[in-house]
């Protein structure tokens, strides 16, 4: 039904091909409302006029020369079972539904192929990004093994493009950390290590740094990151440079306000 009304019904209405009940519906329908009952009175015109067409028939004598000829025409060729087609019933409706679902099936592959092409962009966007950070990885380690120090601080800042390090850059800063000739090397090692304390390994590095480094400011450095982050580990070590007596006073002042903070 299609607003409201039964056009789609009608010439199966006519051919007497409905169930009770929707044949009962129609003439319902029907009784008021005037334009199906128009183009009912139009349809029924257009059935009788097929009906009153009158069709040539042809002779007697012509019929059984033909019905001869084609009995000839039907022995000499081989027999050939015929498969009729089933008659389908006319059904606008079905075939509305029809175009509905192909069209309905061609938008749903439509959004398919869309979600599948997508998935395939960010996947090599990821690719692209892994590739990306292997690339500044190299660079960076590279760079921290460079003669010059202005080089190798440059691959120490380069800690900024990784914000989840894996263990090779971690271990790197910490070698730089503990084992560089130059104090603004190891300064800005430790910064970059700083933002990591969380690891293992940048423990066990201040640690040792703080066993073997000299530079004051960078012995208050990692003394206060220590203290931040109450590692028990390092009240040794602090005790011990509390003891010795080339520690600088500034430095066994900051390991005494700091100590009773670890322990």
């Amino acid at each position: 039904m299609k607003n409201n009304h039964f056009s789609d019904l009608l010439p199966d209405y006519l051919d007497n091909m409905l169930s009770d009940s929707d044949k009962q519906k129609i003439e319902q329908h029907l009784s008021s409302c005037i334009q199906c009952k128009l183009e009912l009175d139009e349809m029924k015109l257009l059935f009788n006029a097929f009906k009153s067409d009158n069709v040539s028939v042809p002779s007697e004598r012509l019929s059984a020369k033909f019905e001869a000829a084609l009995s000839q025409e039907k022995s000499a060729i081989p027999k050939v079972v015929s498969i009729a087609p089933k008659k389908e019933k006319s059904n606008w409706a079905s075939n509305l539904l029809k175009v509905a679902a192909s069209v309905a099936l061609l938008v749903a592959s439509f959004q398919v192929g869309r979600v599948i092409q997508s998935q395939k962009n960010n996947q090599e966007l990821i690719v692209l990004q892994d590739e990306s950070l292997q690339f500044k990885q190299a660079a960076m380690l590279s760079l921290m093994e460079n003669q010059s120090a202005s080089k190798r601080i440059q691959g120490v800042n380069y800690i900024e493009e990784f914000p989840n390090p894996d263990e090779a850059i971690v271990k790197a800063l910490a070698n730089r950390l503990l084992n560089d000739e130059n104090d603004n090397v190891r300064l800005n090692a430790f910064e970059a290590l700083s933002n990591f304390t969380a690891s293992e390994t940048v423990k066990a590095a201040f640690i040792n740094a703080l066993e073997k480094e000299k530079n004051p400011s960078i012995q208050v450095a990692i003394i206060k990151a220590l203290v931040k982050i109450q590692e028990k580990k390092a009240i040794v070590p602090m005790q011990k440079l509390l003891e010795q007596e080339d520690t600088q006073p500034f430095i066994k002042k900051e390991i005494t306000e700091g100590l009773p903070k670890i322990i």
